[in-house]
């Protein structure tokens, strides 16, 4: 089996900076007053390229305790950012890699068209479950619904 690529559309009524600064740039603050289960935390770095952070996930029956992720790009003035998934509890073991890219730009209406591609790599003689992978990208995309509903409650959020 190749490389599993899964790209997926999703529109709010936020602007892109202000996605952006509470999805990407400070995620590590917005994230766990939105969803008071999740904590994100910096392990190294400073938010560019090459830092690696953890989130916890923390809800009872979730699948995933955490992962680690590691930032390889991000583009302010574009609203693009991709990043590795290095390391997840429990291991992702068919999986030698997973990256993410997203970019977000204006929608006619003043709000966002957030476009993502996530690359799923099997190891080298796996086969990985497509139809639960694509399931839980699907439900990946709820939080920036989530994140859309924080801002337009708090309104001063970014000011």
């Amino acid at each position: 089996m190749g490389v599993l690529t899964i790209e997926r559309e999703i529109t709010t009524s936020v602007p892109p900076s202000t996605m952006f600064k509470i999805f990407v740039l400070e995620n590590h603050i917005y994230l766990p007053k939105i969803v008071p289960h999740f904590s994100v935390e910096i392990l190294e770095g400073n938010g560019g390229p090459g830092t690696i952070k953890k989130t916890t996930f923390g809800a009872e029956g979730s699948e995933f305790k955490y992962i680690k992720t590691k930032i390889e790009a991000t583009d302010k003035e574009n609203f693009s950012h991709s990043y590795s998934v290095i390391e997840a509890d429990p291991k992702t073991e068919k999986l030698a890699k997973i990256t993410m890219e997203m970019k977000m730009e204006a929608s006619p209406n003043g709000g966002s068209i957030i476009k993502t591609c996530s690359k799923y790599y099997p190891k080298e003689n796996c086969e990985v479950d497509e139809d639960k992978i694509k399931e839980k990208a699907e439900k990946a995309m709820g939080l920036y619904k989530a994140v859309e509903a924080y801002i337009l409650a708090n309104p001063d959020v970014c000011n």
